[in-house]
């Protein structure tokens, strides 16, 4: 019994300056939410979802060339230009397994006299090997025929349906 009403808590010095550090003043809170108030206040004036009726400081016209695109310098534009960055760099890297497995052959539509050759490769093989690669095969080259860098019949390729059709690397 006397072991708990004797013990006492002992506070040093130190101790009783420790919270005092740690107090934040009110002033500066109430700074601090209303910076954070008013600059969520002018981000929902550009939120089209937003349901703030006022009218919005950025207005989208079609023909601008700011129409359709991301705010300069968001995190937004930041990730599309990193996506066109990856997607480029896949191009360029179909279009390398292309010229490695492909095989030299005339131009199609060239003359006779003609010495332009291309590389060609069947969907079948292209799919067979770069499937290692990656799993995107189809949609990057169809972004490569967007960019010209390579052609082939049809509009989408289907394995095992399209393993003859022959894939032309044009750069």
């Amino acid at each position: 019994m006397g072991t708990n009403s004797q013990s006492a808590i002992v506070q040093t010095e130190d101790d009783a300056r420790a919270p005092a550090a740690c107090i934040v003043s009110v002033k500066g809170l109430k700074e601090n939410w209303q910076k954070w108030s008013s600059e969520h206040q002018e981000y929902q004036k550009h939120n089209p979802f937003s349901h703030d009726t006022r009218q919005s400081t950025a207005v989208h016209e079609r023909g601008r060339d700011d129409y359709g695109k991301p705010l300069q310098g968001s995190l937004t534009e930041r990730r599309g230009k990193d996506a066109h960055t990856h997607i480029s760099r896949e191009v360029l890297e179909l279009c390398e397994a292309i010229r490695s497995i492909g095989e030299p052959r005339e131009k199609a539509g060239a003359g006779s006299g003609s010495n332009e050759k291309v590389i060609t490769v069947e969907f079948g093989k292209l799919f067979e090997h770069y499937v290692s690669i990656s799993n995107k095969l189809v949609g990057i080259l169809l972004r490569a025929r967007k960019q010209r860098l390579v052609d082939f019949e049809g509009e989408m390729l289907w394995q095992g349906k399209d393993d003859h059709v022959v894939i032309t690397l044009l750069q």
